[in-house]
């Protein structure tokens, strides 16, 4: 690369890596939030939530790609334009085919790490969060009750409390509430104990005399039983065993694959590197400006255009795991008209 060539790449790649880190901060933040809700629910280890965070921000990253890409170009050259640099480049020699390699370079260097993230890390990830969870789930199970602390389960629908504990580790002085559509079903007994199933995956609290109420708050009909002893299944947050997600099988497996949703699964992670690539497509001319025109003027048309792209392509998924669109076309038509339209730009403003 030329001198002015090294300068307009380090500009689009700072930029470029600004955005990206904006929207990266978004998704990390989302990503907590979703995986501390779940943590509190089931009671996960601490040891695990940080991985499980990191898991799942780490494989949705290749979605920020193509956004952070084509906001980072139109900024970096509305402020090239709008600092007259373009023009005195322009005015220098420097435009055509030199122009757009600074674009073209970053757009090539983005698009394999789209092409990584999608086809290799992220079913990696899935699997690797699948298997975390399940462990954080048995070992948020295997946690001891502790007297004088609330421990609530299936989704706060289930809250245990005990006031003591007795030298055998048993609950005394236990209280239950349930959760049942409309009706509360409330339980108290003197002395509790747990009993975990063989896969560690589930398990029930056995109430030593007590008394049971179920009703409608606010009714006066209620249902009492008094018992010696009673068993109270607790929620089962996970099976033992499930079937592996779509997301989580390898691309090789899925390019073997006949299935609609398999197919549509590998297309969509491929429609990542070509999203990076048509993205740079449109960006190189809708960051061009007029004189006059403020730095940040084409920031809208790009969030715009994106905003189209991105659902368009979701929705263009849906019609083919449906059945909606041919099997030939599956969901690769969703780029060309983005093609067309950064060629015509391109055309345009040459």
């Amino acid at each position: 690369m030329q001198i002015l060539q090294r300068y307009f790449f380090r500009e689009l790649a700072f930029n470029f890596l600004g955005v990206t880190g904006a929207l990266a901060a978004i998704l990390f933040i989302y990503e907590l939030g979703a995986v501390l809700e779940r943590a509190a629910q089931n009671q996960y280890p601490r040891a695990l939530v940080l991985q499980l965070f990191a898991l799942g921000a780490a494989e949705n990253f290749s979605l920020l790609l193509p956004l952070g890409l084509m906001l980072g170009v139109v900024l970096a050259l509305g402020r090239l334009y709008h600092d007259s640099e373009m023009t005195a480049a322009q005015a220098c020699g420097f435009g055509g085919v030199r122009s757009w390699l600074p674009v073209v370079a970053l757009a090539l260097l983005v698009a394999l790490l789209s092409g990584w993230l999608s086809l290799l890390f992220a079913p990696q990830a899935a699997t690797r969060r699948a298997a975390l969870t399940a462990e954080a789930v048995r070992s948020g199970l295997a946690e001891p009750f502790a007297a004088g602390r609330f421990r609530s389960f299936d989704g706060g629908r289930t809250v245990v409390y005990g006031a003591t504990t007795n030298s055998a580790g048993e609950l005394q002085q236990v209280f239950i509430k349930q959760a049942a559509g409309e009706a509360v079903i409330t339980t108290v007994a003197r002395r509790a104990y747990r009993q975990i199933s063989a896969d560690g995956l589930s398990q029930s609290i056995v109430l030593l005399d007590g008394e049971r109420r179920e009703g409608v708050p606010g009714a006066n009909r209620y249902r009492i039983l008094k018992f010696a002893q009673l068993r109270v299944p607790l929620a089962t947050p996970m099976a033992a065993s499930r079937p592996e997600r779509v997301d989580e099988r390898a691309s090789s497996v899925l390019a073997r694959s006949a299935q609609l949703h398999e197919r549509a699964e590998l297309q969509w992670r491929l429609g990542f590197p070509l999203m990076v690539l048509v993205a740079a497509l449109c960006a190189a001319p809708l960051g061009r400006l007029r004189p006059r025109q403020g730095r940040y003027a084409r920031v809208w048309v790009a969030v715009l255009f994106f905003a189209v792209y991105g659902n368009l392509a979701i929705a263009a998924r849906t019609w083919f795991e449906h059945g909606t669109t041919p099997a030939a076309i599956g969901i690769w038509w969703v780029h060309a008209p983005f093609i067309a339209l950064g060629i015509a730009l391109a055309r345009r403003r040459a």
